[in-house]
């Protein structure tokens, strides 16, 4: 069994990034969705003044996948904060005001 285990850990993965997608699409909100089998979020930005976002990306994931990927996040923040001080949030970064209510996705 260790063998096994000792093959696992040497492989390596190999995940192409082509140009288009290296460059990255900026957004500053995230929507996050669920059901009972998945988790969808939706990356999109709001700008001021305009009253319409458009999703620029969505990402659907599995409980699992959604899971690891809240503690990779919070292992990132850590170690980022770490290097470059606390990230500062108010309340207005927690709870944003979409004109009195939730933004609505169409």
């Amino acid at each position: 069994m260790k063998e096994q285990n000792d093959n696992m850990q040497s492989q390596s993965i190999n995940i192409e990034l082509d140009e288009k997608t290296a460059e990255g699409i900026y957004s500053n909100l995230a929507i996050i969705s669920h059901s009972p089998a998945e988790f969808v979020v939706d990356f999109t930005r709001i700008l001021p003044g305009v009253p319409k976002g458009k999703v620029h990306a969505r990402i659907v994931m599995t409980p699992q996948h959604s899971k690891l990927l809240m503690h990779a996040l919070i292992d990132n923040i850590q170690k980022f904060e770490q290097q470059y001080g606390e990230i500062k949030l108010d309340r207005n970064d927690i709870f944003p005001d979409f004109m009195g209510g939730s933004p609505k996705i169409n």
